[in-house]
C-alpha cells in the first residue's frame, strides 16, 4: 500500500496567519520526497479558513518543479465549480511539468458556500459532474473533440499541450454516498474514499462500486483511501492529542459544511447528507456542553468516539493495526494521511509524519499483507 500526504491548510481560531499556515504546510510537504512517502496530494476548498488551497493545480505545479520522484494528485477537483475545457488544459499542463507523475481525483462537492459563491445551481451539481467529466476525458484523449449536452456546448476545439501519460487513464473520484460509489464506476472512475463515515460502511459502499463497475463493463481498480493522522510513541499523549485536534476537526468540516443544521435535506442529489446531519448535530451537541463546562458531569455522546475511531491515532504500533483493519476491509492501494488538522502545532504535526514514514509506511509498503486488492463480492445466497 502506498502513502500520501495531504496538507490540509484550515485555520482554527485566530492563533496563525494564513501566510503562517501555509508556510508551516509547505515546509511539511518538502518533507514528502525526503521521508519516503509515494505521492502529495492536494484538496479544493474556498471562501472559508477550511482547506484553503482554492486552485490545487496551482499548488502541485510548484512541487512538480521541486521534486523528481512522488506523484502528484488531486483530492479532488470539484468539476461543477469550473469550466471543463479550462480544467482539461489545467490537467494536461501539469502532466507535462510533472513528467507525468500524475493523478486526479475528481468530486461533487457539498458546500453550500461555495457554489453560491460561484454562482452554481446546487441541484445541478450531479449533471454538471457527469458533463464536466466526459468533456475532460475528450480532451485529454483526443486531439480534437466537440460535446453537447444540457450545461455545455463546445465547438470542435483542441488543447495544447498534449498530456504525456493518458491521465484520463487513472481519474478517481471522491464518494461518500452509496449512489455517488455507483455513479463514480459507471463512469469508469476510481473510487476515492474520505473518510466521513465508518470503514464498514465505506466497505459496503467498495463492493457495490466493484459490482456496478463490472455488470457496466467499466475497470476496477483498488480504492484510495484518506484520513487524518496523529501520533506519538506516549500512548497517553496521542489519547489527548487526537482528543482535542479531532474534534477541532469535527467542528471545522461543520463550520465549513453546516451539515447540523440540515440545511441539505431537500437538495437534489444529496439525499444522502440528511443522515451526515446528524451525525454532525450530535457532534455539534457535545461541543457544545464541553464549552458551557458540562464535560465532566455529560460525557460525549457516542457519535463524537466514532468520528475519532474514523482516523488513525496512537502510537505506530497502533497506527499500523488501524491502517490493517482499512486495508482488510477495503483493500486500498494508497492510504493518504492528513497530518495539520484541528489546530495541531507544527512540531507535532512533523512529529507525526516522521514517525509514520519510519515506523509505519515502511510495513505498509513492503508487507504483502498490504497489497492492493479489489474487495470480494458477498457470496450468492442459495436458492438467489
Amino acid at each position: 500500500m502506498r502513502t500520501g500526504y495531504v496538507p490540509f491548510l484550515t485555520a482554527v481560531g485566530d492563533a496563525m496567519t494564513d501566510l503562517e499556515l501555509y508556510q508551516d504546510a509547505m515546509a511539511l510537504a518538502d518533507l514528502v520526497e525526503p521521508l519516503g512517502f509515494d505521492s502529495l496530494w492536494s484538496l479544493e476548498h474556498h471562501f472559508t479558513g477550511y482547506a484553503m488551497t482554492p486552485s490545487p493545480l496551482q499548488f502541485l505545479s510548484y512541487y512538480a518543479g521541486r521534486t523528481r520522484r512522488i506523484q502528484l494528485g488531486t483530492a479532488v477537483i470539484v468539476l461543477p465549480w469550473h469550466d471543463p475545457v479550462r480544467i482539461a488544459e489545467e490537467i494536461a499542463l501539469l502532466d507535462v511539468m510533472a513528467g507525468g507523475r500524475t493523478v486526479f481525483g475528481f468530486g461533487r462537492g457539498a458546500g453550500s458556500v461555495e457554489y453560491a459563491g460561484f454562482r452554481v445551481p446546487m441541484d445541478e451539481a450531479r449533471g454538471r459532474f457527469v458533463e464536466i467529466a466526459e468533456i475532460v476525458r475528450l480532451a485529454l484523449s483526443r486531439p480534437r473533440f466537440s460535446y453537447q449536452g444540457r450545461f455545455y456546448q463546445i465547438p470542435e476545439t483542441s488543447i495544447r499541450p498534449r498530456p504525456i501519460s493518458h491521465p484520463e487513464e487513472r481519474f478517481y473520484a471522491s464518494t461518500v454516498s452509496p449512489e455517488s460509489a455507483e455513479l463514480m464506476a459507471k463512469m469508469g472512475f476510481g473510487m476515492m474514499i474520505i473518510s466521513q463515515k465508518d470503514w464498514e460502511s465505506a466497505a459496503l459502499d467498495c463492493r457495490r462500486y466493484r459490482a456496478t463497475a463490472e455488470a457496466a463493463g467499466k475497470p476496477v481498480r483498488p480504492v484510495i483511501a484518506l484520513g487524518n493522522v496523529i501520533l506519538s510513541e506516549d500512548p497517553a499523549e496521542a489519547r489527548d492529542l487526537a482528543k482535542t485536534h479531532l474534534r477541532a476537526f469535527a467542528k471545522s468540516v461543520d463550520d465549513h459544511y453546516r451539515f447540523s443544521d440540515g440545511h441539505l435535506t431537500g437538495v437534489k442529489g444529496y439525499e444522502y447528507y440528511t443522515k451526515v446531519a446528524k451525525t454532525y448535530a450530535k457532534i455539534s451537541e457535545a461541543t457544545a456542553r464541553k464549552s458551557n463546562g458540562e464535560g465532566a458531569s455529560a460525557p460525549p455522546k457516542k457519535p463524537s468516539a466514532s468520528m475519532d475511531n474514523l482516523h488513525v491515532w496512537g502510537t505506530p504500533a497502533q497506527a499500523l493495526e488501524k491502517l490493517r483493519y482499512i486495508h482488510e476491509l477495503t483493500g486500498a492501494s494508497d492510504f493518504l494521511g492528513q497530518f495539520t488538522i484541528g489546530g495541531i502545532s507544527f512540531r507535532n504535526a512533523r512529529r507525526s509524519m516522521t514517525l509514520f514514514a519510519e515506523k509505519v509506511a515502511p510495513v505498509v509498503q513492503k508487507d504483502p499483507a498490504f497489497a492492493p486488492r479489489i474487495p470480494d463480492l458477498p457470496a450468492a445466497q442459495p436458492g438467489a
